[in-house]
């Protein structure tokens, strides 16, 4: 586990695409266990430890995850992340074709089907709609892909991955959202960059970057940045 920071009110780590923050059906250790284990060996904490989740990531997607280790920051984080503009999210993703404009803001409306677990660009009037927003940069290329910088405007299910799809623009390995193949590590190239806020409790800056995954077309399209 990738400790990215950490004070005695939060603590942030660097996921995996194999890991899940929370549990879920599969039963699988979630990260949120792994980072109490952390926390209770490395203070030597007796009895519980206290951990709160403030946001998730999709499984197949990797970076930076903020927990809360008391109850005081936990609130306080939860209304941050629901006023969808006091936390700032970066994401780094990898697509294959080149996107129609080199920088945009994409708005559409989504509808999630929680049968497939799937979320689809739809008209605004439809039932259960709700609007979407990002703005998305071209940063690098190579000769076969390209590097685009997300910030989000809004927080919805998939909705990088649905956005960027609906403009022909795929995450690579992303099968549920039309890319071609998978990667060979189950994941998706969807990272987390960075996150930027005002702590909740001390109300200074706090910036956290997440380095990107070990693979040479992460380290191919990264390397002048």
């Amino acid at each position: 586990m990738n400790v990215l920071y950490e004070d005695n009110h939060i603590i942030a780590v660097n996921k995996t695409c194999s890991e899940i923050v929370q549990g879920d059906k599969t039963g699988d250790l979630p990260l949120s266990e792994t980072v109490k284990d952390y926390i209770k060996e490395k203070y030597a904490k007796p009895g519980a430890v206290f951990l709160g989740v403030t946001h998730r990531l999709d499984r197949p997607t990797s970076g930076v995850v903020l927990f809360a280790r008391t109850s005081k920051a936990l609130a306080r984080l939860n209304e941050m992340f629901r006023s969808h503009g006091e936390i700032q999210k970066t994401y780094w993703a990898i697509v294959k074709n080149r996107p129609p404009k080199d920088s945009e803001r994409l708005e559409h409306y989504l509808w999630r089907n929680e049968k497939q677990n799937k979320s689809f660009v739809c008209k605004k009037d439809r039932k259960d709609a709700k609007k979407a927003i990002l703005t998305y940069r071209v940063i690098a290329k190579s000769d076969r892909y390209f590097l685009l910088e997300i910030n989000l405007e809004t927080g919805r299910h998939h909705q990088i991955r649905c956005q960027l799809a609906h403009i022909g623009c795929p995450i690579k390995g992303d099968l549920k959202y039309g890319y071609e193949r998978s990667n060979p590590d189950g994941g998706i190239c969807l990272h987390a960059r960075s996150i930027r806020f005002v702590h909740p409790v001390s109300k200074l800056p706090i910036y956290i970057e997440a380095p990107c995954p070990d693979d040479k077309l992460w380290s191919v399209l990264t390397a002048t940045l």
